[in-house]
């Protein structure tokens, strides 16, 4: 399990003063990834457009490239605005398989400082049933932390 504390204060430590939305992207996306070894995908989509979400910043293999709102688990946070937390993702409907190795997915929305959604922050794990509301919730407050100043 990932040492959230500690994360969350190497994060603040790296990103204060910075308000670039990739460069924040970028580092979140290299400290998450490499805090727990259950996150073997972790990275940005971002909202380019209405509905519809394209690749940003990310550490593991080739991710899917554009992702409409409507489709997928990363589509349904961006959508609902809610966090999504899949323990099998055969099981969810209108699933995208990006990696065919990923059985469990977290995704968060993220919020910038006026409350849009500026894109969602994508989790994957290899194992099945992976994650957990204490992972969702120790990384919706660092996402908010991070992003409140954007």
């Amino acid at each position: 399990m990932a040492d959230y504390p500690a994360l969350a204060q190497t994060i603040r430590a790296l990103t204060e003063g910075e308000t670039d939305v990739v460069a924040l992207m970028a580092t979140l996306a290299c400290e998450v990834h490499h805090a727990d070894d259950r996150f073997d995908w972790t990275g940005f989509y971002r909202v380019v457009a209405p509905g519809l979400l394209k690749i940003g910043p990310y550490q593991g293999g080739h991710g899917c490239l554009v992702i409409p709102f409507e489709r997928g688990v990363c589509g349904a946070a961006a959508r609902t605005r809610q966090v999504q937390l899949v323990p099998d993702v055969e099981a969810f409907p209108g699933h995208i398989a990006c990696s065919s190795s990923t059985r469990s997915e977290l995704v968060l929305p993220v919020f910038d400082g006026r409350g849009d959604v500026i894109g969602v922050f994508d989790i994957d794990s290899d194992a099945p049933d992976a994650f957990t509301e204490e992972d969702a919730r120790a990384l919706a407050a660092i996402l908010k932390e991070t992003f409140a100043g954007v």
